[in-house]
């Protein structure tokens, strides 16, 4: 790591007058996924090799972080987070969270143009980053949870098994109909609340959504519940299963309600009742 002083390795602070707000720029005619890197965990991986760039405020980068946590990989994948504020120049490393532990760079922009010279794309959170070949590997959120659940067996003991290869298919159906309608939806649109009713029904008689165990089909709900607000206390069983979810310390140790746009008007502390189920 640099041993320049910590200031000089701190970002300047977010500044849309100089820099101008961050915008996300892709021309219809560029092929490319928005999200430009999608590669995986080697084999065999080595504890240490890896490290996750990750935002508090950033309920893609809350799933990875769960994931992180259930796969018992504290020790084995190490991560960092970037200031909950942006400008012009993306996410950056500012004081309430630290530098940059593993290059020392002030903006997680130079982490990609590390990896591509003039790069032009979205830079978000999470950010998979391989110490080994001093690239990324993958801004794609939905594979690094995925990578982080089932890649470590070998060198780390899980909490859960949160991808097990019996309800795969399950929860890949599940989030199918759950991303565009909940995860991706507009809160308080027709369509998002009656996915919330159908949730609710679901609920109702059991503890998780898939199988006898949490897997990655609560991590994804999850995220979007616990920044839904007030409106979540409409929807009884949603509300007892986001609550029962928080009990678990790689949910509510990866929460911070001050990095959420909505007020928390809820006491997501309150005794819940829920159906058997094991819980990690």
């Amino acid at each position: 790591m640099s041993k320049l002083p910590r200031s000089s390795r701190l970002a300047s602070p977010v500044d849309t007058t100089v820099h101008g707000e961050y915008r996300i720029l892709q021309r219809p005619d560029d092929p490319r996924p928005l999200y430009r890197f999608s590669g995986h965990v080697v084999d065999d991986p080595q504890p240490g090799r890896y490290h996750v760039y990750a935002g508090w405020f950033c309920p893609w980068s809350q799933r990875v972080t769960i994931a992180h946590a259930l796969a018992g990989l504290h020790d084995i994948v190490t991560v960092s987070y970037v200031d909950n504020a942006r400008d012009g120049r993306g996410w950056a490393f500012r004081e309430k969270y630290g530098p940059d532990p593993v290059n020392g760079f002030t903006l997680l922009r130079q982490a990609y143009e590390a990896t591509e010279e003039g790069f032009d794309g979205h830079v978000s959170v999470p950010t998979l980053w391989d110490r080994t070949t001093a690239q990324v590997v993958s801004n794609d959120f939905k594979g690094i949870g995925i990578d982080l659940a089932t890649s470590f067996r070998h060198v780390a003991t899980p909490v859960l098994d949160t991808y097990p290869e019996a309800h795969r298919e399950e929860i890949e159906q599940l989030d199918a109909w759950l991303g565009p309608a909940v995860n991706r939806g507009a809160p308080d649109s027709t369509a998002f609340l009656d996915a919330l009713g159908t949730l609710d029904e679901r609920l109702a008689t059991r503890r998780f959504l898939i199988g006898p165990a949490i897997t990655e089909a609560d991590i994804r709900l999850y995220v979007t519940l616990v920044r839904y607000g007030a409106g979540l206390a409409g929807f009884p069983h949603l509300w007892d299963y986001a609550r029962d979810l928080y009990t678990v310390p790689a949910f509510r140790d990866t929460t911070d309600f001050t990095t959420y746009s909505a007020p928390v008007l809820l006491d997501w502390n309150a005794p819940v009742q829920r159906p058997e189920g094991i819980a990690a």
